[in-house]
């Protein structure tokens, strides 16, 4: 082999371990595959907002502790919420069973936040039978969709 040829060889295979290297990198900047939030209803409350009642439904994501905190981090670089230039990296949508929103979340801090998510309506509003929320992960644009979760106990 002439000492060409190892050069070249060498180059090559150096090329080779920078490109399997940097691969590598990228890929411990990305989450694992997470599973879909469980969406578990808590209970209501009634509550007086600027003298108007309203009942407010309260949930939890019971596998909350499944979400890397990373998931919840300001992401200032994507779009605001409204006046918020720091919204979260994920948003959280709650949905009735015919997926008409009925609040969100824009800037929760960590995974402890999806303990207490939750609705309101006017006092005197049936609320629809079921729930579910989706989660949004704004950054890879991911969407993890929970079950339907009761209004009542």
């Amino acid at each position: 082999m002439s000492l060409r040829m190892v050069r070249t060889s060498l180059l090559i295979l150096a090329g080779f371990t920078l490109i399997v290297m940097s691969a590598k990198g990228v890929a411990s900047t990305t989450l694992p595959p997470l599973p879909n939030p469980v969406l578990n209803f808590l209970g209501q409350e009634f509550v007086t907002i600027r003298g108007k009642d309203f009942t407010r439904y309260n949930y939890q994501v019971e596998n909350l502790a499944d979400y890397p905190k990373a998931l919840f981090a300001a992401a200032p670089q994507l779009p605001p919420c409204g006046a918020n230039t720091n919204a979260s990296r994920t948003w959280v949508d709650i949905y009735d069973q015919r997926g008409v929103r009925l609040n969100g979340f824009c800037a929760l801090g960590g995974p402890n936040d999806l303990s207490s998510i939750w609705f309101a309506l006017e006092r005197d509003v049936l609320p629809p039978s079921y729930v579910y929320i989706e989660m949004t992960d704004r950054q890879t644009n991911t969407k993890y969709k929970s079950n339907l979760a009761d209004t009542t106990m």
